[in-house]
């Protein structure tokens, strides 16, 4: 008897649907055959379904079993799919009606005695079947949140193979999983860290602020113990709130990375990802025999920070090139070319020198202006054309650290990000641009024009430092930014005396 069972296979954050084909047939030896395109883990899964099948009582056929997953062209992994073959089975031997299974999604991994697991890719799945109209999902209880973050999907979680088949066959009845989708966000959304634990370095919170204001990318530069760890931790506060679809599309991607922990529904905090510098670019970027996202996809709507930035593998950083300018990243294999989302902001941390010790007045470096200029320039110009602030840090005096002073709360700062990033929200609204740190050629000869005061500093700016045009207008991006900050129009000469002081490698020996 055939029966037809339809389940999904994730392709990078895109689940696919997969009709999974079950054939009994009582002639000829026993025999359990798999044919489709399945891994080592899809073709493990008849011993996993046979001594499940056993263990909750249903006695096994010894007959001839061959299973199909079509397409037959699309290769298939993971142990997702043990669910829909062992209810094949059940049904092709007429314990379960056909049709009762039709229009139900079935994905979960199936243990020996009959307990379903987790599997990756449970919201992308829950969004296929509500993009395809299927009446439901049946998938692993620990994945029925995460899946029911979807409205109109009925979701329902089960615990056990025994459950699912007394739910098909109608001797059980389940109402589908509801979640409270504004109450997670409004739980979830909390940040352990402040702005009000950062000690002096006013100077650099204020760059912070304009950073997350125009979502510009970051360069601190400072010797060790000066904060730029603790300071990149805490722009993640300053940042405005996740929107629903942001906190969707960031959750399909470390839910298909299997990142996502046991019952957890949705990710409403930005994602603030720190590999550390021996990581390979592939690590980094994506990809492996199957591909799977990198730290710049786990990193997109939030920030990927890295620190000791000439110590990373030149080969390594030049990869970040592409998702720095377009957004996302094409990850091509032989069986499979598939695009990540990357959209994120780059906060990068570097010491003035391999001693770490040039702009400390405490300690005396000890590097001579060769060994500088080399380490400096591991850091190769086409990257630090996509950072638009270079920052200095300088160490915390003693007064500053012991004083008790509390800083501005996060909360506080954050409300002036928000109120900019919607007046250039208003701004980019036809022109599918979120921020000015994303603005294109067009959009600063349009809205960046100096007038006046602004443009003779510009000049004299140009002139006295000797820069670059690459400087020019990362300078009128970031004066846009702090023009916005103060709701102003037009941007004025102080605008552009802020925006000046954030290009402080431009007039060094890099």
């Amino acid at each position: 008897m055939l029966s037809k069972i339809l389940s999904a296979s994730v392709i990078g954050i895109d689940a696919f649907p997969v009709e999974v084909e079950v054939d009994i047939s009582s002639r000829g030896l026993p025999h359990f055959s798999m044919v489709g395109l399945p891994d080592a883990a899809v073709k493990e899964s008849r011993d996993r379904v046979r001594a499940s099948l056993k263990n909750v009582g249903f006695n096994f056929p010894l007959k001839q079993i061959t299973v199909n997953l079509a397409p037959a062209d699309l290769k298939k992994e993971g142990s997702a799919f043990d669910l829909p073959i062992a209810i094949g089975i059940v049904a092709s031997e007429g314990l379960i009606a056909l049709d009762a299974v039709k229009g139900f999604l079935f994905t979960g991994e199936v243990s020996l005695d009959g307990r379903i697991k987790p599997v990756r890719g449970a919201l992308s799945m829950a969004l296929m079947v509500r993009d395809s109209g299927l009446r439901g999902i049946i998938l692993p209880a620990e994945n029925a949140a995460e899946a029911a973050v979807v409205n109109g999907v009925n979701v329902y979680g089960m615990g056990s193979l025994p459950e699912v088949i007394d739910f098909i066959s109608g001797e059980q009845t389940m109402a589908p999983l509801v979640f409270d989708l504004k109450t997670a966000l409004e739980t979830n959304a909390v940040y352990e860290d402040d702005f009000s634990e950062v000690k002096g370095q006013e100077q650099a919170k204020r760059a912070l602020e304009v950073a997350a204001a125009g979502g510009h990318n970051l360069l601190m530069v400072g010797p060790p113990g000066s904060g730029k760890t603790m300071l990149s931790k805490r722009l993640l506060t300053i940042l405005p709130p996740m929107t629903f679809e942001e906190a969707l599309e960031t959750t399909r991607i470390h839910s298909v990375a299997g990142l996502m922990r046991n019952e957890q529904a949705l990710l409403a905090t930005r994602p603030f990802r720190a590999p550390h510098h021996t990581i390979s670019d592939v690590a980094l970027i994506g990809g492996g025999q199957v591909p799977k996202p990198g730290e710049v996809s786990l990193a997109h709507n939030g920030l990927l920070f890295l620190d000791e930035l000439p110590e990373f593998k030149r080969n390594v950083l030049e990869v970040l090139r592409q998702p720095i300018e377009n957004g996302d990243v094409t990850v091509s294999r032989a069986i499979a070319s598939v695009t990540y989302p990357a959209s994120f902001m780059l906060i990068s941390a570097m010491n003035p020198c391999p001693c770490g010790y040039l702009s400390d007045p405490r300690h005396q470096c000890s590097c001579s202006p060769g060994q500088i200029h080399r380490y400096r320039r591991k850091v190769s110009g086409p990257l630090l054309d996509r950072i638009d602030i270079h920052l200095e840090v300088p160490a915390v005096p003693y007064k500053e650290l012991a004083t008790e002073y509390c800083g501005e709360r996060s909360e506080t700062i954050r409300q002036r990000v928000v109120n900019a990033r919607d007046i250039q929200l208003r701004r980019y609204s036809a022109d599918r641009v979120y921020c000015n740190g994303h603005m294109k050629t067009r959009h600063i000869k349009k809205y960046c024009i100096l007038r006046g005061d602004a443009l003779s500093l510009m000049e004299t700016a140009m002139q006295k430092f000797g820069l670059s045009a690459r400087a020019y207008t990362r300078i009128l991006k970031l004066s846009r930014t702090i023009a916005d900050l103060e709701a102003s129009e037009d941007i004025q000469s102080h605008h552009i005396a802020e925006a000046i002081q954030y290009r402080t490698l431009d007039r060094a020996m890099f």
